[in-house]
């Protein structure tokens, strides 16, 4: 295949270097967590074993991203080629009402705002968790370990300390005047009133002993148990309705997966209430019709396409996001090759174009991502959120539990598809994504991101198959997003795309980065190569080498000839 580099109207270099292996791989948002899955599959665990022992250890490095008090969806692909999406998004407490919160107003960009921020921050913001309860089931169907070896790297971590990263740092500093309203959250990382700083030693003795109870008891200590009794009395106190039945009755959804075709490469990914799934594979089939290839990455004539479509997606993105418990999903209209067919003539290729109405909802960019297989060839690819940065921002007494703020999600309007519900779940653009060729593995990718997370992998899945970049340079690449009336470029691509977009009509905004930090994993053979990229603290790693070949042992001891 001719470089892509000939053809295209933005080159660029990668910052981080991919790694390679055969005896498993493991690609996290954070060095310690990538360390805990290797540490698994090296103990002779699975891929689940290591997805599990990653996420929890997440919760202690990447506080401000992922708790077990959250929610998050994970695609799960078996060594025998099953593939299930395990669904923990988080639901509405059963005393939830429409019109429990009090917007501000009916347009946006406050649509979603309330009063006192109610829905954001604080007691009342926090969602029925599904994170706890998915990963433990994860494990106990899928995985090999017991809890208590899982979770063990994120009770050391939480125990003896960590250092902090310049990303976690800038998060506490973005954060700050939030965190110091919580007495919790302010002692743990605004020691003497100041952000902790890059190269801190952040320990967290109250964490490490309620996951050491949660180790020892199960899910059940926070699914109708004593802790959970512990969490539900305090969010009470301060305003939330959530009671302990909710958390009693909370269960799991395991979901079959939304599948698609892209220049004969196979795509899965998770169904609603998920958007990412539906809506990759919906702009992937509005690009079929054109040769992307020939007009280059990076230039005006393929971004303005590529933003084209993602405002197609916007447009559909209402009736595709809800709890299709709720709400009746057209999902085979949206992933078929007719419907692409039907609005490619839409797509006018000299000139920017509204697509009609979209909603939004607040997700939050503030998540992570773990993407890790296996030499047997299981493979997780899973996304897992508090929602906003610190979740509810508040920290629940004695226990270093920081919650969701998944509340934040709901339209506080009553009456449309994303208005709050008891029970409702809430809905996510998590766009796990694995790839086949000819039925076997090719890619695994996730990224957090929000809604800008289907945009990404959509960029991802063009740039490995249609632009042949390679697994780093696919994952590290510019990006674009629109949902509509904006355009928001990365500053990698030049200022003569920028000035071109803009000429067409596309409001262009120059930003620093379009989503976070993607992790990705390629399969060729049983060689896995992982890569992760720039936008966070993400690193690869891989097991090589293996055990002594069978019938080996050190240095025989000399027969002794019988007498």
């Amino acid at each position: 295949m001719t470089d892509w580099r000939q053809r295209a109207g933005t080159t660029f270099t990668p910052e981080k270097a991919p790694v390679t292996a055969e005896g498993g791989m493991a690609v996290t948002n954070h060095p310690l967590a990538s360390a805990a899955a290797a540490e698994m599959m090296a103990a002779g665990g699975n891929a689940i074993d290591a997805t599990v022992a990653a996420l929890f250890t997440l919760t202690v490095v990447e506080p401000m991203m992922v708790g077990f008090f959250g929610g998050g969806v994970a695609m799960i692909r078996l060594a025998d080629g099953t593939i299930v999406a395990l669904d923990g998004l988080s639901t509405a407490p059963a005393a939830a009402t429409p019109d429990m919160y009090r917007p501000i107003a009916d347009t946006w960009p406050d649509y979603m705002q309330t009063e006192g921020r109610a829905n954001q921050v604080g007691a009342s913001s926090v969602a029925v968790p599904g994170t706890l309860k998915a990963w433990c089931e994860a494990l106990e169907h899928y995985g090999t370990m017991p809890l208590e070896a899982v979770m063990e790297p994120a009770i050391r971590h939480a125990a003896r300390g960590f250092r902090v990263t310049h990303y976690l740092a800038s998060c506490i500093a973005e954060t700050a005047p939030d965190l110091a309203n919580d007495p919790g959250l302010a002692a743990m990382f605004l020691p003497g009133g100041r952000p902790l700083a890059e190269g801190a030693w952040l320990t967290m003795p109250d964490y490490a002993a309620t996951l050491r109870a949660i180790a020892t008891h199960g899910p059940a200590h926070v699914y109708g148990g004593p802790l959970g009794q512990t969490i539900v009395d305090e969010l009470r106190g301060r305003g939330s309705t959530m009671a302990l039945g909710d958390l009693a009755a909370y269960r799991t959804e395991t979901r079959q997966p939304v599948r698609g075709t892209y220049r004969g490469v196979e795509l899965v990914g998770p169904p609603p209430p998920c958007s990412g799934g539906v809506h990759v594979i919906q702009m992937l089939n509005l690009m079929e019709g054109f040769d992307l290839r020939a007009s280059g990455f990076g230039s005006e004539a393929t971004l303005h396409l590529v933003l084209e479509a993602l405002k197609i997606a916007a447009a559909d993105r209402r009736a595709a996001t809800a709890d299709p418990a709720f709400v009746d999903v057209p999902v085979a209209r949206l992933i078929s090759k007719a419907y692409g067919e039907e609005r490619r003539p839409e797509i006018d290729t000299t000139r920017a174009q509204e697509f009609g109405s979209r909603i939004l909802s607040n997700e939050s960019a503030n998540t992570t991502h773990v993407t890790i297989a296996d030499k047997l060839g299981n493979i997780v690819t899973s996304t897992q959120t508090i929602n906003s940065l610190f979740g509810a921002r508040i920290m629940i007494a004695g226990t270093g539990i920081i919650p969701n703020n998944y509340m934040y999600l709901f339209d506080p309007h009553p009456g449309h598809a994303l208005s709050l519900l008891p029970g409702k779940r809430i809905t996510s653009g998590i766009s796990a994504m694995i790839g086949l060729k000819d039925g076997a593995p090719y890619f695994a990718v996730g990224l957090p991101g929000a809604h800008r997370i289907p945009s990404a992998v959509f960029q991802f899945v063009l740039n490995l198959v249609e632009h042949g970049m390679s697994l780093q340079e696919a994952v590290e690449a510019p990006r674009v997003f629109t949902h509509g009336p904006d355009a928001e470029v990365e500053r990698g691509f030049p200022a003569t795309v920028h000035a071109a977009l803009l000429a067409k009509g596309h409001p262009v905004t120059a930003t620093d980065h379009v989503a976070g930090g993607m992790g990705a994993i390629l399969f060729e053979g049983a060689r896995m190569t992982g890569a992760s990229c720039w936008r966070a603290d993400g690193v690869p790693m891989g097991l090589g080498g293996g055990l002594a070949r069978k019938g080996t042992s050190f240095w025989p001891d000399p027969r002794r000839a019988r007498t």
